[in-house]
């Protein structure tokens, strides 16, 4: 049966888990939740989902080991204490996987590796290799070497731009209370519990920056969460916010434990395809054959052996307009090759990219990097 959460059916599902959940009081990581979490993770790999993890925990290990006073740490001691304790930290994931026999893979990322496109997508294209070929990403923000200009600051926005860059259907955010509340329950017992919310209204996040205000040793609240998940909806991602400190959180949540689920605008995919349509100025223009817009019209990738012509200079990573031969837009999309590769590989086989750059990325343009908007005459009628 249906959860109210949904997470059943979503095919890739991001958690977060915070500092608090995973360091325990002595500073170490706490094992028997990360043990009982870990065979969460297994239950949902074992029906055919995709699991990433955005863990915090980072510097919560490293001030440990490098026995800073618990006190707020300045930027280089921060920075030292992500690089002391990354090592601990991933440790800690590969051995509660691994009864499960599953691997775990470390991820860093900064702001510009989800913000800057070219970046975004060498970044994207690592981590769904290693969702499918089985692994457990586990990402957390790069603290050794991020300054404060380029922080995300909180791993629930991060988790919801890493929902965003992979196309997750679920994002859950571990949290030290239930969901979101009309008012702090723990000071107000006429508090209520909002169980789903279709739009994110200044109401709804006036409500967040009351409840849940405080934030053990991690840096989020309430207020990131509802940030986080506005980011998510715009996505195509449900965001569901649930209580972490209990064993198996996930097993919890499919079991009907209390939750705020907050619902998608659209699905992952046609809010992606939105974005590319609509929100990216073109910074050049691929123009291709008869064959290769008909190709385009049924789904599949643009190829470089059906491009005729370059134009504009781009590079990796940008959006570009697709057109046939007519002049006619056929579509825009993220191509996978810089302007003057582009150039050197139009018309050509896909087996000699690789001879004449040295390298290959596969398609010019991938079909879900693809969104498409008139198709060509040919293909409309035929």
């Amino acid at each position: 049966m249906e959860t109210v959460s949904g997470i059943e059916r979503a095919r890739r599902v991001v958690v977060k888990v915070g500092s608090a959940l995973l360091v325990g009081e002595d500073g170490t990581a706490d094992t028997l939740w990360l043990a009982a979490f870990a065979a969460d993770v297994a239950r949902l790999r074992a029906r055919g989902q995709q699991v990433l993890v955005v863990s915090s925990g980072a510097v919560a290990l490293g001030r440990r080991r490098l026995m800073l006073a618990k006190r707020s740490l300045t930027l280089p001691e921060k920075q030292a204490a992500a690089a002391a304790g990354q090592s601990a930290l991933m440790r800690a994931w590969e051995e509660a996987l691994e009864p499960h026999d599953i691997h775990a893979a470390q991820v860093l990322l900064t702001r510009d590796d989800t913000e800057v496109r070219h970046r975004w997508l060498n970044a994207r294209a690592t981590v769904e290799t290693l969702l499918d070929l089985g692994v457990v990403p586990v990402v957390n923000e790069n603290d050794t070497v991020v300054t404060e200009e380029i922080r995300y600051g909180d791993n629930d926005r991060l988790a919801a731009r890493v929902a965003q860059m992979i196309g997750a259907d679920v994002l859950i955010l571990l949290s030290d209370i239930d969901g979101l509340y009309t008012a702090d329950p723990r000071s107000n017992p006429d508090a209520k519990h909002l169980a789903r919310i279709t739009h994110l209204t200044p109401e709804i996040e006036a409500m967040a920056g009351g409840a849940n205000a405080s934030a053990g040793v991690g840096t989020g609240g309430m207020a990131t969460k509802i940030a986080a998940a506005r980011m998510a909806q715009s996505a195509g991602c449900a965001t569901v916010i649930t209580l972490g400190r209990r064993p198996s959180p996930l097993a919890a949540l499919e079991a009907g434990e209390p939750a705020t689920v907050i619902e998608p605008a659209l699905s992952a995919k046609a809010a992606y395809k939105a974005w590319i349509a609509g929100t990216l100025a073109p910074a050049g223009t691929l123009v291709v054959d008869n064959g290769a817009a008909r190709a385009l019209s049924t789904g599949k990738s643009l190829l470089a052996a059906g491009i005729r012509a370059v134009e504009g200079r781009f590079e990796k990573g940008d959006a570009v307009v697709v057109r046939d031969e007519a002049g006619r837009e056929i579509g825009r999309g993220l191509t996978r090759y810089d302007s003057a590769d582009a150039v050197a590989i139009r018309g050509l086989k896909s087996d000699a990219i690789e001879g004449v750059l040295g390298y290959t990325s596969g398609p010019v343009i991938h079909a879900d990097d693809l969104a498409l908007g008139h198709a060509p005459a040919e293909a409309a009628a035929g």
